[in-house]
């Protein structure tokens, strides 16, 4: 049976809303049939990029009953906005992590979508790709034994890149800087393989890049199961690097993006290379969420798991600000 196309509606026009425009094309899933900016240069050139209409506000496109879901890559400050008034119009939304600023509007955002019984699903595109998918399936086979421990890098080159009028470099805009904006991918990973993250030690430092904003961070992860992790991120390195170990009592793993998959398992004295299959993960993950649309799915990263991936972020900006290590409970409970 031939799967029918969901109609979508792209709400902002930064560079990601193109990525995840390309990947729906690549996808075969969607048709997008409006998009909707406040600047109306880069709405026109969305819509002669993508062949679709430029509605004349965001109100207009939800109004459209042509429209089944909205494709949001907004700023996250608007997050709960944009979100709340797409579920009133009974439209499904694909939003982009994190899911907002604060634990409160996670949970207000994830309330107004299943009051309205639409689906809602948050862009965490890392934990799918492929290797991580093959280090799963060993940990979940019991490969691995008990997990004890696990390291993560994801650093980017952003010295003469950034633009500091964008929301997505600055404190209000993003808070904690580096690690909620790309750091929260590897924190998600972490979270997947290891575990769930039960406290946080941070530390934050703004040492290359200009703004209001920590451009290297660290974090130290304590999973409920006992295992610690640790996770740096930075926007001030020479160039960009993804790292990520796992270490279990009967086997451990090795990742990196120059050098690939490698793994280890005890009483073995040399890594074994793993082939996996590149994959593209954005569109997994947008798959999964025209799925999900049509009845066949869940979305793997929803409103809940996704507000709770954010508390994980935030105990280590409290920690950092605060020189203590911070309960994921208690930011969960304070709800600000």
């Amino acid at each position: 049976m031939a799967f029918e196309a969901v109609k979508v509606g792209c709400l902002g026009m930064g560079w990601w809303s193109d990525v995840l425009a390309d990947a729906m094309i690549k996808s075969g899933r969607f048709k997008i049939v409006s998009c909707f900016t406040r600047s109306d240069a880069k709405k026109q050139a969305f819509a002669k990029k993508y062949g679709c209409s430029g509605a004349v506000s965001y109100d207009a496109m939800l109004a459209d009953p042509a429209i089944e879901a909205i494709i949001n890559t907004t700023p996250n400050n608007v997050h709960l906005e944009t979100t709340r008034a797409a579920a009133a119009a009974k439209k499904h939304v694909f939003l982009d992590k994190p899911i907002a600023n604060t634990v409160a509007d996670g949970n207000a955002i994830t309330a107004a979508c299943n009051k309205a019984g639409v689906v809602l699903a948050l862009g965490y595109q890392r934990r799918r790709e492929s290797h991580f998918r093959w280090i799963k399936n060993q940990i979940d086979a019991g490969v691995f034994g008990k997990l004890v421990n696990a390291e993560a890098n994801i650093s980017r080159d952003r010295l003469g890149k950034i633009d500091l009028s964008s929301w997505r470099y600055t404190a209000e805009g993003m808070p904690g800087g580096v690690m909620l904006q790309i750091g929260i991918h590897y924190a998600d990973v972490l979270e997947y393989l290891m575990g769930p993250v039960k406290s946080v030690n941070g530390r934050f430092a703004q040492l290359v890049l200009p703004g209001d904003n920590p451009d290297v961070a660290s974090l130290i992860l304590e999973h409920e199961n006992g295992a610690l992790s640790t996770l740096n991120a930075s926007y001030a390195s020479a160039s960009e690097y993804y790292l990520m170990n796992i270490y279990g009592k009967e086997a451990s793993a090795y990742y990196d993006m120059h050098g690939g998959l490698r793994w280890l398992k005890r009483g073995s004295d040399r890594a074994e290379p793993v082939a996996c299959a590149k994959n593209d993960a954005i569109v997994d993950e947008l798959d999964e969420f025209a799925a999900a649309v049509r009845g066949a799915a869940q979305p793997e990263m929803d409103g809940a798991r996704s507000t709770r991936s954010l508390a994980v972020l935030l105990a280590g900006i409290q920690s950092a600000r605060e020189g203590r290590r911070v309960e994921i409970a208690e930011v969960l409970a304070a709800r600000k």
